[in-house]
């Protein structure tokens, strides 16, 4: 059982920058990965970001390469997406996700838990 709130979702111009925040509360000790994902309007889920909670192995989407990055306080318990030069196609809904199982996957079906997203929007 883990719960995943996010919040730090917005309004911003083209080439702006956010920073979404995830804190996970419940059974972290089990979480292997946490990850990103978005989800636009009549468009599939689809794989962002994730982290490896332990190391701290980042991995990305190509879409987003070299302008997010994810990593996490484990102190806090909190996992983090800073978004650079954000462009009109990052507009989405972002959720954050952990997975329990071994190994990075971009797959959502291999995430266990969910929070209930940010509403990221990006105007042209």
């Amino acid at each position: 059982q883990v719960q995943l709130v996010e919040s730090g979702g917005g309004y911003v111009q083209t080439g702006g920058s956010l920073r979404l925040s995830c804190a996970a509360s419940g059974r972290t000790f089990s979480t292997n990965f946490m990850g990103w994902f978005r989800q636009a309007p009549g468009k599939e889920r689809e794989f962002v970001a994730a982290i490896s909670w332990r190391v701290g192995r980042t991995y990305y989407a190509d879409s987003v390469q070299g302008r997010f990055t994810i990593s996490r306080d484990n102190a806090k318990n909190t996992v983090y997406l800073r978004m650079n030069n954000l462009k009109p196609e990052d507009t989405a809904r972002y959720y954050c996700a952990a997975r329990y199982g071994l190994g990075y996957t971009t797959l959502r079906t291999n995430y266990d838990y969910w929070g209930q997203g940010t509403q990221v929007t990006v105007s042209s």
